[in-house]
């Protein structure tokens, strides 16, 4: 019966994170790029690897997911890396279908601020079910989630610091509205992303993020916020 149970959980988790990098995909591609906004993370640093070495963003981006990818195993787990890895994978196929084959358009270039909320709001969300299940959908994201353990710092929090870094970086080879909207859509889904990995947490199978740690006084108990959450 406990074999069984362990089946359905580790199912169920593998379920959750191919519908959220299903999501993420379509978010990535009807949202993001069909209104040109500009992207964070390691995708936006092999940008501008491109922009000012000339570099292949698919060779930079490699580069930079290996090194993370491989301390991730010696801190977090094999099971980890390897949620993560079926997270990067299913990431890139459910993108390259809705690339060939999605007739579905969603023009909102004259409505910027909406496009930023809805991008926010979705791949947030998206983002937010993956960790919550144990993997992560790039080196970015471990790297967030390392950053956020050694520092205290929400994992959403370190997602908005370094996208948006990122993206003021990109105003070298990106208009200056399309990557103020960016940077507004990365905030919201940092907020989003906290709030879907902490929400209920007990519930989730294989939470990413530990319960905040709790001090007890001698007269009273008060919760020590010393944990993260999540971008």
């Amino acid at each position: 019966m406990r074999k069984k149970d362990h089946l359905i959980s580790k199912f169920s988790s593998i379920a959750m994170m191919l519908f959220g990098t299903f999501l993420l995909a379509f978010a990535y591609f009807h949202i993001n790029f069909q209104n040109h906004l500009s992207e964070g993370g390691f995708v936006g640093l092999s940008l501008l690897g491109k922009y000012v070495l000339g570099v292949n963003p698919a060779l930079s981006t490699l580069l930079l997911d290996i090194p993370v990818i491989l301390i991730a195993m010696f801190l977090k787990g094999r099971k980890f890396v390897m949620n993560t890895l079926l997270a990067t994978l299913s990431f890139s196929i459910f993108y390259e279908l809705f690339e060939r084959y999605s007739t579905l358009v969603i023009d909102l270039h004259d409505n910027l601020l909406l496009a930023a909320l809805l991008s926010g709001l979705v791949t947030g969300f998206a983002t937010g079910l993956v960790l919550r299940f144990g993997g992560a959908t790039g080196g970015d994201d471990i790297l967030s989630l390392l950053i956020s353990r050694w520092s205290g710092l929400k994992v959403g929090t370190v997602f908005i610091l370094l996208d948006a870094a990122v993206l003021l970086l990109s105003l070298f080879y990106m208009p200056l509205k399309e990557t103020l909207f960016t940077i507004l859509a990365v905030g919201i889904a940092g907020q989003t992303i906290t709030l879907t990995v902490s929400f209920r947490k007990g519930k989730t199978v294989d939470p990413v993020v530990p319960e905040p740690a709790a001090a007890t006084p001698k007269k009273a108990t008060k919760p020590v916020h010393a944990v993260r959450s999540a971008h």
